[in-house]
């Protein structure tokens, strides 16, 4: 496997995570919701589940990934979005990590159709389960008197 796709999964990979997780933290603390907390957060495991699992021989899971991170000459780096760093409010919060979260399993899924066509099905569901509780959360969040 090329060592720049596997630098492409790693990134996508964490994306995805702390996309997922942000989310999980809102639904938990913000909504109180532990049916959409559970949701979340088995969403979250799934994708860790998935890349643990990836069928490339001497590959033993995630955590070698790293090995194929390039921080430093990363050209993306230095591109910081003025939205990126704006946010008016936990609702925007939800918006930019589900956004991320569903972007970077789009990206999984293509590139895993190269190893594990299964797995990429697999990231395929995820996402359309990611739209659903996207839209579930958007209503509760929208219906909080946020006060930050």
């Amino acid at each position: 496997m090329n060592d720049k796709v596997l630098r492409l999964i790693d990134a996508n990979f964490n994306r995805s995570r702390e996309g997922l997780r942000v989310c999980e933290d809102i639904a938990r603390f913000l909504l109180d919701s532990p049916e959409l907390t559970k949701k979340f957060k088995a969403a979250r495991h799934s994708v860790t589940g998935i890349i643990k699992d990836m069928p490339i021989k001497g590959f033993e899971g995630h955590m070698e990934l790293i090995d194929f991170r390039d921080v430093i000459r990363d050209v993306g780096m230095a591109s910081t979005k003025t939205s990126e760093m704006t946010r008016h409010g936990c609702r925007d919060i939800f918006i930019a990590n589900i956004e991320r979260a569903k972007e970077s399993i789009r990206v999984l899924e293509e590139f895993l159709k190269l190893i594990d066509r299964k797995k990429s099905g697999a990231l395929s569901r995820l996402r359309f389960r990611l739209y659903d509780m996207e839209k579930i959360s958007i209503k509760q969040i929208s219906s909080l008197n946020e006060d930050f």
